[in-house]
């Protein structure tokens, strides 16, 4: 590695334009997080199955849970005594 690099003619991320989309795309946020290899794995594979991304997987997959009414205690019993 060099002592010093020089950094004048680098251009910023905003004026570079596939940098520029991944900072202003609406809706999105870049995160960092720690999931198991096994969910990686299953994800990747399921992906590769259905031809999309494994990160869009995983992202749908969170949409549609995220969405959907959780069951309690108090919503199965009331299930159970309607059944």
């Amino acid at each position: 590695m060099r002592e010093e690099y020089d950094f004048s003619k680098a251009k910023r991320a905003k004026d570079v334009p596939h940098l520029a989309q991944l900072q202003t795309e609406e809706g999105k946020t870049r995160i960092t997080i720690m999931l198991d290899n096994e969910v990686i794995k299953s994800f990747r594979l399921k992906a590769k199955q259905k031809g999309l991304g494994y990160q869009t997987l995983i992202n749908q997959t969170l949409k549609a849970y995220s969405s959907s009414s959780i069951v309690d205690e108090t919503l199965l019993r009331k299930v159970i005594r309607e059944e």
